[in-house]
């Protein structure tokens, strides 16, 4: 079997969505997921771009043991110092540099030419390769970029010690017929293509991203830059675990991954629940649909043999059909082995405090769910706001006038206000501001419910801007208004006063 490497990019491609931004403790636990996983590389940051992303890197260096740790830079000297510091302690380092190659970019981004790209380009590998034997060049928007000349840039950056060279469809333009093809003249037309990988690297924007990226792999290139979920920027980026299970069903392509297809669904669950980021019910092989029958032809044909609509086993992503079944009766062990199914270890401390809010959950409601106990398990990243909701209170209904009174701990300081409204979260919301007194503005609101019943817990997601910033909040709790309040005090505890 040929091996296909698996290069994740969740906690830098994917992280750049809004609202999905992790705290570096948050990184750290899905950068060890992912070693589980088994991904062999992990890009886990742009560590000139801020502190924080250069602190990331740092702490996943040290975190994880065996996947390379790569660090994004763009063809900027200091970009490649930051990074090279950033990455001290890890065992095996990476750094990502590239350039723009489509004509566009050089005339647009760069006001450049194709030459002086191309010394660019040359001068970056080097000096990277300065620091660390293993360097990644990208050719930015090469998706866009004429064969000929992109063979020109890869035969020029292979020269100066690129050992990974990376085409993405940065836009997710192409169809998979043309983008293999790139693929293919690479390989037919550069010098030296043996002694460097080709990397794909494709977004979602025309829902060929992971079509694209299997095109490439069946054309020559052995590495796929992937991120769980298929989040990213815009569309989003390949899944992960679409590529891998694609290999895995299809054993007569000859091609393989490191990845352990049992951790991919507790993966998926982690990451959608620390980035807030719900996953769409029919995504391919981790939905909650992705499994699921509901035609009469369907269910006969599964209940009399299951290959007849499943080319999967669930339990191959690690989907367990078995599981236990949490109610108010069920205990701390019962709590404790769903959580680590779904990709999540609590110290006891932290698993006592989760378990008194899955009791009071577990009274308000008959089910509960992956996406409660994730919820649950989360809930803990807002103990540390100063901002905190005492109580609420709401009268509303038909032929009345909404009003709300609502009080608010301020960094152990009570306040209280009450404000009619045009429904219940506007006048909750009215009466928060009175006591929160700045000039901020709702851009964007969403709720979802996570399944479908009455006494279900909702999800609110919301995006308020305060002094030319947008910040990003969420809430969760079987009271809608309370997870709208919640969400609104989320998005002010992050506001840079």
């Amino acid at each position: 079997m040929d091996r296909l490497y698996i290069f994740d990019t969740t906690l830098r491609d994917g992280e750049q969505v809004p609202g999905c931004q992790l705290n570096t403790v948050e990184k750290i636990q899905v950068a060890k997921q992912l070693e589980l996983l088994g991904v062999d590389v992990i890009e886990a940051g742009f560590p000139v771009s801020s502190p924080g992303d250069f602190n990331s890197v740092i702490e996943i260096s040290k975190a994880v043991t065996w996947p390379t740790i790569c660090a994004l830079t763009r063809a900027v000297e200091k970009d490649i110092d930051v990074a090279a510091e950033a990455l001290k302690f890890a065992k095996h380092k990476r750094i990502h540099t590239g350039i723009g190659t489509s004509d566009s970019h050089i005339k647009y981004k760069f006001n450049s030419n194709r030459e002086e790209i191309i010394e660019r380009a040359v001068r970056a590998v080097k000096y990277a390769k300065r620091y660390v034997e293993d360097v990644e060049f990208y050719a930015e928007d090469a998706g866009r970029t004429e064969n000929e000349y992109l063979a020109r840039v890869i035969e020029a950056v292979i020269k100066a010690g690129a050992t990974v060279v990376n085409i993405p469809d940065t836009t997710g333009y192409c169809m998979p017929a043309e983008y293999g093809a790139k693929i293919k003249y690479l390989c037919d037309h550069v010098a030296g293509i043996e002694n460097a990988i080709i990397s794909t690297h494709c977004h979602n924007d025309l829902g060929m991203a992971t079509a694209n990226t299997m095109s490439g792999v069946l054309n020559g290139a052995r590495q796929a830059e992937v991120t769980i979920n298929g989040i990213g920027e815009r569309a989003g980026n390949t899944s992960l675990e679409e590529v891998a299970m694609i290999l895995r069903c299809h054993k007569g392509v000859g091609i393989e991954t490191n990845i352990n297809t049992t951790k991919i669904y507790p993966t998926s669950r982690m990451v959608s629940s620390l980035m807030n980021m719900p996953v769409q019910p029919n995504k391919a092989i981790v939905g909650k649909n992705a499994f699921a029958h509901s035609s009469g032809i369907h269910q006969d044909g599964v209940l009399k043999n299951v290959q007849t609509y499943e080319i999967m086993n669930p339990q191959d992503v690690g989907i367990d059909d078995n599981s236990i079944v949490l109610t108010a009766r069920s205990g701390r062990a019962a709590l404790k082995s769903r959580l680590h199914v779904l990709g999540i270890d609590l110290e006891q401390e932290k698993l006592d405090s989760v378990y008194q809010e899955f009791l009071k959950l577990a009274d308000k409601k008959k089910d509960i769910n992956d996406d409660d106990i994730l919820v649950l398990a989360g809930a803990d990243r807002s103990q540390n706001h100063r901002i905190k909701l005492d109580y609420l209170q709401v009268t509303s209904g038909v032929g009345v006038q909404s009003v709300a009174s609502l009080g608010l701990n301020i960094a152990g300081e009570k306040f209280e206000a009450c404000a009619s409204g045009n429904g219940p979260v506007d006048a909750a919301i009215k009466a928060l501001k009175k006591i929160v007194n700045r000039q901020m503005t709702l851009k964007e609101f969403t709720i979802q419910a996570i399944s479908k019943g009455s006494d279900d817990m909702g999800k609110v997601h919301m995006q308020v801007e305060y002094d030319g910033h947008m910040y990003y909040g969420f809430g969760a709790n079987t009271d809608i208004i309370a997870a709208s309040v919640e969400a609104y005090i989320d998005c002010i505890n992050k506001f840079k006063i």
